[in-house]
C-alpha cells in the first residue's frame, strides 16, 4: 500500500522524515507511547505530555472522589483516532478505538480497579500493568485523542516544511487542558481517500511499548519472587545433585504456576513491594531515554540511504534555480544525520515580528552526546539549532554570516549550521566564524559544505555513525578554540 510520502510526492525515505511515514490504506501496527512522550525534553513533547497528565489525573481524581458523572463526561468525547492510521485494524482504517461503548468500558474498568480507588496508579501507562482490559493499543488511542490538538499543530508545521497540500477538515473533538473541556473546530490537514491524515512524530511511536505488564511480570515480579523463595527456602526450592554437592534452585516455571499472571495480582504485589515497581519504572524510563531512537527507521538500509543522499546532492546544480531543491534535500540530510538529537524541523520560522526568517529550525532533543553537552556542559544556550542553506556557486561572505548571527538569541539558541556548496578558501571563512564567536555574544556558527556532508554520509555508509558526531566536534573546535 502507498505510504504518505508516496501519495504526496515527497520523494523521501522514512529516515529523512521526522514523522511516521504511514501506509494510508490501512492501520499500521504502531502505537503512540505515553512513556516515550514523557521522557522527551523537546517543547512539543513537554506540552503534549502536560496535557495528557492533566487529563488522566482529572479522570482519576473524579473517580476517587465519587464524581462518576464528571469522569464519564470527559471520557465520553473519546473517539476512534482514524486520522493517524495507527493501530490494529485490518484493511481500511477504522480504528478499534475507545469511542462510545468502549469509553464506557474504560470508565467501568478504571472505576472498578483497586489500583485506581487507592490512588496507587499515578500515570496512564500504569493502567497497562494493573487494569484488566486496558492494553497498549487502548492507551495509544486514548493518548492520541487527548493530544490531538498538539498533533494538528505538528502536522501543520510538517506540511509547511515539505510543501504538502492541506485543506480545511472537521476532526473529532480536541481537549483543552486549560478549560478541561472538549471542543471542535475546522483545521488544515492533508486528506487521502476522503480521510484527514494526522502526522505523528516518530519519536513517540513504538512497535511494542516497553512499559508492558508481561515484561513487568516476567523480568521483575517473578525474578523477585524467585529470589525471595530461595532465601526463605520455601517449597518452591528444588535441590539438585551436582557430583558430591547439592545446589538449590528456584525455577521460573514453578514460580509462575504458584503465582499466575493477572493484573489484579500485579497490583497487589506492587502495593506490598513498591520498590520492585519503582525499579521497573526507572529501568523502562532509562531504556526510553538512552536506548531508543526510532522504532520505524530501518538501520539495515542506512548505508543505501546515505549513498542515495550523496548522489542526489552531487546532482543538484548551484544557483537560485535549484535553491529550493537544495534546501529541501538538506532538511532530509540533517534529519538523517542528527536524529534523534535534533528533531522537529520547522521551515522558515518568522522572528522579530516577521522581519526576519530562518531557513530551518530544529529542536535540540539530545539527552546525551554533543548536543546535550553544548548547553549543559559548555553553557552555550541552544534549545534550537538555527540552520541556513545557501546554494551559492561562490564562497559565503560576511553578510550571510552576519545574517545568521543576527537571528540568534539566548531563547532561540546561539548555535547555528550554515549549509553551503563549497569553499575556495575555507580557512578564511572559519576564521570569520571564529571572530563572530569571540566578539562577545558567543554566537557559534559552523559551516557544512558538500565535502563535509559527504564525509558524514560516508561514515554512516561504512557503519560508523558515531563518526558523524566526532566530525561535528572537530568543526566546533575549529571555531571555539582560537
Amino acid at each position: 500500500m502507498a505510504k504518505f510520502s508516496e501519495v504526496f510526492g515527497l520523494g523521501r525515505n522514512q529516515a529523512e522524515l521526522d514523522f511516521v511515514d504511514v501506509e494510508l490504506g490501512a492501520d499500521n501496527q504502531l502505537f503512540v507511547d505515553p512513556l516515550g512522550l514523557a521522557q522527551r525534553v523537546d517543547e512539543w513533547s513537554v506540552h503534549a505530555h502536560r496535557t495528557l497528565v492533566r487529563f488522566f489525573q482529572t479522570i482519576i481524581d473524579r473517580i476517587t472522589s465519587n464524581r462518576a458523572d464528571d469522569a464519564q463526561k470527559l471520557l465520553y468525547y473519546l473517539s476512534e483516532p482514524n486520522e493517524t492510521r495507527l493501530g490494529y485494524s485490518k484493511g481500511r482504517p477504522k480504528g478499534a478505538g475507545i469511542g462510545g461503548y468502549q469509553a464506557v468500558q474504560i470508565y467501568e474498568r478504571l472505576a472498578a480497579s483497586s489500583a485506581v480507588k487507592t490512588g496507587f496508579i499515578t500515570s496512564l501507562e500504569d493502567c497497562e500493568l494493573m487494569i484488566e482490559g486496558i492494553s497498549h493499543d487502548k492507551i495509544s488511542d486514548l493518548t492520541t485523542n487527548v493530544i490531538r490538538r498538539h498533533l494538528v499543530d505538528y502536522s501543520r508545521n510538517q506540511c509547511e516544511l515539505h510543501n504538502v497540500p492541506t485543506r480545511q477538515v472537521a476532526l473529532p473533538p480536541m481537549f483543552n487542558p486549560d478549560s478541561m473541556e472538549w471542543y471542535s473546530e475546522y483545521v488544515s490537514l492533508p486528506v487521502s481517500g476522503g480521510i484527514p491524515v494526522l502526522l505523528v512524530p516518530k519519536a513517540i511511536v513504538r512497535l511494542a511499548p516497553v512499559y508492558d505488564s508481561k515484561t513487568y511480570y516476567d523480568d521483575f515480579v517473578i525474578e523477585y519472587l524467585r529470589a525471595e523463595a530461595l532465601q526463605a527456602k520455601s517449597g518452591l526450592v528444588t535441590a539438585l545433585q551436582r557430583g558430591k554437592s547439592v545446589v538449590y534452585r528456584v525455577f521460573k516455571k514453578d514460580v509462575k504456576e504458584a503465582f499466575p499472571f493477572a493484573k489484579e495480582f500485579l497490583f497487589e504485589f506492587s502495593k506490598k513491594n513498591p520498590k520492585v515497581l519503582q525499579d521497573f519504572r526507572l529501568a523502562m524510563a532509562k531504556l526510553e531515554q538512552y536506548d531508543r531512537s526510532s522504532d520505524v527507521d530501518d538501520p539495515s538500509v542506512e548505508s543505501d540511504i546515505a549513498d542515495a543522499l550523496e548522489a542526489v546532492l552531487k546532482r543538484i546544480e548551484t544557483g537560485n534555480a535549484a535553491a529550493g531543491q537544495y534546501h529541501s534535500l538538506m532538511v532530509g540530510i540533517l534529519e538523517f544525520l542528527f536524529y534523534p538529537h535534533l528533531a522537529f524541523p520547522y521551515k522558515e520560522r518568522e522572528i522579530n515580528d516577521g522581519r526576519k526568517r530562518i531557513d530551518i529550525v530544529m529542536e535540540n532533543c539530545a539527552r546525551q552526546g554533543l548536543f546535550f553537552e553544548l548547553p549543559n556542559v559548555r553553557r552555550l544556550p541552544c534549545p534550537y539549532v538555527l540552520i541556513e542553506c545557501k546554494n551559492y556557486s561562490t564562497d559565503i561572505e560576511n553578510p550571510e554570516l552576519d545574517q545568521l548571527a543576527g537571528r540568534m538569541s539566548v531563547n532561540r539558541g546561539m548555535f547555528g549550521l550554515l549549509c553551503c556548496r563549497h569553499f575556495e578558501d575555507r580557512e578564511r571563512f572559519v576564521a570569520r566564524c571564529r571572530d563572530t564567536f569571540n566578539a562577545g555574544l558567543q554566537q557559534l556558527i559552523v559551516p557544512l559544505d558538500d565535502e563535509t556532508i559527504v564525509e558524514m554520509l560516508h561514515s554512516v555508509s561504512r557503519g560508523q555513525r558515531s563518526q558523524v558526531e566526532t566530525r561535528l566536534r572537530q568543526l566546533i573546535a575549529e571555531v571555539w578554540i582560537a
